[in-house]
């Protein structure tokens, strides 16, 4: 424990409680405490960390970049930093996915930012004030962000009324029968039904802080259907799930949908340094001059960085080892939710955002016994009910192997020895 930080610091914090260590060196997806002792990290900044810690090409860059005299922070002002990530940003990612003329904004340094200016930017457009959001959400912690996320202990902390969203049941919340979008676009047909037409919906194909609840690719069709059908402007919030997390590069490109503004931060600076962007079709840019702005929005550090972490997009085969890496993972989960009856598990998630959804009380103890092997995972769910895996998309298959392997001890640790039945061998 360290005395100093918990006598000077907040109450809030709130990581290092599960994680009683205090950390000092990274390299990949390895930590080293003060102590020497060495963990493996599943945790990856809340997925800021999507290329691992202290990536050498980005390291390189951001160092030379500073010891150079370079202009680190800029507001909105041209600088060669930002005139690089927007030619390789439109080159790389844009361009290539049809968006080459969407416009981008740099609202400020966090993903709440973010989801602020979008949801600013479409009750502009369309001159309505409702955003609808959906149950288990999470899009920040600022008021109107919370307006449309789901968890009562967050929402809670606001402590004003959140009147400017409306939560509605997402994908497989009353089960697989239950077609949560015809009940959407039924309450945007019926002028009786008490729902005001919104400006846009808002939406995380995979919500990652909610308990890695999954929308079907179908629902994501349908969703933009809706939206199309009813004029009303779909926000898709690629703030955990996108920069690849998923396999592609935004999570939402399987379901082949095109929504109309897309939120990013975490892993897009690629190095952990806060940057955040809302992107949007070239039509909805409506802003006034300095109607938006933020005195951290021009963080060139952070673009160097993000810039450099481009190259991981130049092709698809991070996507393809994603996709590989996401299935042992998957693997495993499998065979420890059938092994351990008494979890009532449920794997969860896509791509290298995944987890098991354990009965009460299970995932943290699981977590907690993790930690204790070196291995660093958390919960996510709005009862903390899931043990949450984010593991470097870099991530070598040895590390990745041993951080599985570190999982099932952990997990054995942690459940009743009665409990538990052989575990079925891993396929070969």
């Amino acid at each position: 424990m360290n005395a100093i930080i918990d006598q000077h610091e907040s109450q809030v914090r709130s990581y290092c409680r599960n994680w009683p260590a205090t950390f000092e060196r990274a390299r990949g997806s390895q930590v080293w405490d003060v102590d020497g002792r060495r963990y493996l990290d599943f945790f990856s900044g809340a997925g800021a960390l999507n290329y691992g810690h202290n990536d050498p090409a980005m390291q390189q860059a951001v160092v030379d970049y500073l010891l150079g005299d370079h202009v680190v922070h800029s507001l909105d002002t041209y600088t060669p930093a930002k005139e690089r990530f927007l030619a390789r940003f439109n080159e790389v990612v844009l361009a290539p996915r049809g968006m080459g003329d969407w416009k981008v904004q740099f609202p400020g340094p966090t993903g709440t930012n973010a989801v602020e200016a979008a949801m600013k930017l479409a009750r502009k457009v369309t001159g309505r004030d409702r955003v609808i959001g959906f149950t288990n959400a999470f899009h920040g912690m600022t008021v109107g962000s919370l307006a449309v996320s789901g968890n009562a202990g967050k929402r809670g902390g606001a402590g004003i009324m959140l009147g400017a969203g409306t939560n509605l049941p997402y994908d497989g919340y009353f089960g697989a029968d239950v077609d949560t979008v015809g009940y959407l676009d039924s309450l945007l047909r019926d002028s009786g039904s008490g729902l005001d037409l919104p400006a846009a919906v808002i939406v995380e194909t995979v919500q990652a802080e909610g308990g890695l609840n999954t929308a079907s690719m179908q629902w994501l069709q349908d969703l933009e259907k809706v939206c199309r059908r009813h004029d009303v402007l779909l926000i898709v919030d690629d703030i955990q799930a996108g920069c690849g997390r998923t396999g592609t590069f935004f999570s939402f490109e399987p379901a082949g949908i095109q929504p109309d503004i897309v939120t990013l931060s975490k892993s897009l600076s690629g190095f952990g340094l806060p940057l955040a962007l809302t992107i949007f079709r070239a039509e909805l840019d409506v802003w006034d001059p300095g109607e938006h702005n933020g005195t951290f929005r021009g963080h060139n550090p952070a673009f160097v960085t993000a810039t450099e972490a481009l190259r991981f997009w130049e092709d698809d085969r991070l996507a393809r080892d994603v996709e590989r890496k996401a299935g042992v993972i998957a693997q495993t989960l499998d065979r420890l939710a059938a092994a351990h009856p008494v979890l009532q598990a449920e794997r969860r998630g896509r791509g290298m955002v995944q987890g098991l959804a354990c009965a009460e009380g299970f995932a943290a103890d699981i977590c907690a016994a993790a930690f204790a092997l070196g291995l660093i995972v958390e919960t996510s769910g709005p009862r903390d009910e899931v043990v949450k895996l984010l593991p470097a998309l870099t991530i070598s298959d040895e590390e990745l192997d041993e951080g599985l392997e570190l999982l099932v001890r952990a997990v054995v640790d942690a459940v009743p020895a009665t409990a538990a039945v052989p575990l079925a061998p891993q396929p070969a």
